[in-house]
């Protein structure tokens, strides 16, 4: 029987922060993107989308130096703000929502783009402000992107394994997530531990995406 259950509570902790905070700031800059005219907005989406194409060691790595008491970022962290991120869970949350941001934003973006414009119009004539038409139009216009978004967001930082590896490495009920601890046990050989790590990140995963789309398909 599995007594240490800390691997996938912190896991499901820190999936539920890091997609807390991407709806919180992603949807907003899905939205500002999916309007914006600006010349460098290519390299801004560049940006964005890097995390889908580099190799999750390298940005962990990035974001270790960066994060390190040693470098001018994370030494102006500890002395004026006393935020130590390397090998903390805070640490992981913030290296997870830029390792997830993409997952939210782009879905997020498209369907912002594919609004007819004649909607925003509509409600800007009714006498609606932008925040408003966003609240109250557009949003509730791209409910199945959100939820399609949120969902990759939260089951893709529940699967991270090299950049939490990188920034939070390997310290028991602080920064041992569940992927850590099923790497950690198939080294020792304890294969019946790993599989249950495992399974249950599988039924969840399995879950999670099952509701998605039962959730779309009564919407259509």
């Amino acid at each position: 029987m599995i007594s240490d259950w800390q691997p996938l509570l912190l896991t499901f902790k820190l999936a539920s922060f890091t997609t807390c905070i991407l709806i919180i700031v992603g949807v907003p800059f899905a939205w500002w993107l999916s309007s914006s005219s600006l010349r460098i907005r290519p390299a801004i989406e560049a940006i964005v989308s890097l995390p889908l194409v580099l190799p999750p060691s390298v940005l962990g790595f990035y974001l270790l130096i960066a994060f390190s008491p040693e470098n001018f970022f994370g030494r102006w962290l500890d002395q004026n703000i006393g935020l130590h991120l390397a090998f903390s869970f805070k640490g992981l949350v913030i290296a997870s929502v830029i390792y997830s941001f993409p997952f939210l934003v782009q879905p997020v973006q498209s369907a912002f783009k594919s609004l007819p414009r004649s909607l925003t119009e509509a409600s800007q004539v009714l006498g609606n402000g932008k925040v408003r038409t966003f609240l109250c139009v557009q949003l509730p216009n791209i409910k199945p992107a959100l939820l399609a978004g949120t969902v990759m967001a939260f089951a893709h930082t529940v699967g991270e394994f090299g950049v939490v590896l990188m920034i939070g490495g390997n310290i028991p009920g602080q920064t041992r997530l569940a992927s850590i601890a099923i790497y950690d046990e198939v080294e020792a050989l304890n294969y019946q531990t790993a599989n249950f790590y495992a399974l249950v990140l599988v039924v969840i995963s399995f879950l999670i995406l099952l509701s998605l789309y039962i959730v779309n398909r009564q919407d259509k």
